[in-house]
């Protein structure tokens, strides 16, 4: 099999993926209560409740209708599509994102991709920081303990990395916030947002140096947890290779030590960092963002599938579902891409099976 044909195969593999993910979400939908139709009506009931209670001698005329009636319940419906059989409105639904046209939020009455869009920033800050952070330190630092396995700085560097992925982002941030941005010890970076009210009119430099200090308190808390798995991950890949019979006879004809850790030995051990890439990339924008959104005032993806949930913002749900399982199918197939170029040994037919 070669290249085009795996990358083929892999696609048509996506769409039924793709599929079940979408399907088995609407499906459970249906059976969850307090859907948008109902909070309406509830408001509704709470408005009709208010005037009767405010007319006072009207109170035992608003007692004989409780209730809404069947018209205004079937506008409610027909407004949020609701009218339409489960299977229609689930082709329909499916008809749209085949254009990639998402829908309308029921609660923000904007365009889902729109809505995406807008929160995008945010949410592609604190990954991609989160994600090369994590990968251009963890991976050096993993190597050097890897080649010190056993000495002071490993035992150090060890502990370090522990204590950081024992302590919950959202508490190590919490903490950032009391010692370094508020009044009770020092000022050194603001409490929200990722940039100041003067954005607009900074210089280019003083646009840069702002977002900086924007950014430095979230993004340390959302990397100090991914650091530890990383390190160790990539330590104990490269003491497995460096024991293996190849490193040895390397050094036996002389090769530096340099040469043959990351001539021979770097590329055999990037495997397992390279499979991992794809779910690093998608947990560094997608996860664990809600409580450092929160926390740090930042409007990001995180909290808007929070609130789309609470708020049973349905085609936001189904929305960002679907973008985000895409993104990940696509991810993972660069990532198997990855994995035959750092080992040639690797044939797309088992990756295939």
């Amino acid at each position: 099999m070669n290249l085009w044909s795996y990358i083929a195969k892999r696609i048509l593999l996506m769409i039924p993926t793709l599929l079940g993910v979408i399907a088995i979400t609407f499906a459970v939908i249906q059976f969850v209560p307090g859907g948008p139709v109902e909070q309406v009506l509830i408001e509704l009931k709470k408005g009709q409740t208010g005037a009767g209670e405010s007319s006072g001698a009207g109170a035992s005329e608003y007692r004989g209708r409780q209730g809404v009636d069947s018209e205004r319940v079937a506008e409610i419906k027909a407004l949020y599509g609701f009218d339409k059989p489960p299977a229609e409105r689930f082709w329909l639904m499916l008809q749209g994102f085949a254009k990639f046209d998402l829908g309308q939020s029921f609660y923000h009455h904007k365009d889902v991709w729109e809505l995406v869009k807008s929160k995008l920033p945010v949410s592609i800050t604190i990954g991609l920081w989160t994600f090369f952070l994590t990968y251009f330190i963890s991976i050096p630092l993993g190597v050097a303990k890897a080649v010190r396995a056993g000495s002071r700085f490993d035992s150090l560097t060890s502990m370090l990395v522990l204590i950081g992925y024992s302590i919950p982002g959202f508490v190590l941030g919490v903490f950032l916030l009391v010692v370094f941005a508020g009044s009770s010890f020092v000022q050194w970076f603001p409490l929200r947002g990722l940039t100041s009210d003067d954005w607009e009119s900074l210089s280019w430099s003083g646009k840069t140096i702002d977002y900086l200090w924007h950014i430095t308190l979230p993004v340390t808390a959302s990397v100090a947890g991914s650091f530890a798995v990383m390190t160790m991950l990539t330590k104990n890949t490269f003491l497995e290779e460096i024991r293996k019979q190849y490193v040895l006879t390397a050094r036996a004809k002389g090769l530096s030590e340099r040469t043959v850790l990351y001539k021979h030995v770097f590329r055999n051990a990037l495997i397992p960092l390279v499979t991992g890439f794809p779910a690093a990339f998608i947990g560094a924008f997608f996860a664990g963002s809600l409580l450092i959104e929160t926390l740090f005032s930042l409007d990001g993806l995180g909290l808007l599938s929070y609130e789309s949930v609470v708020r049973r913002d349905y085609p936001v749900v189904l929305g960002t579902l679907y973008l985000f399982t895409l993104i990940g199918l696509v991810l993972k197939l660069l990532g198997d891409l990855c994995y035959v170029w750092a080992d040639p040994r690797v044939q797309f037919e088992s990756l295939a099976r």
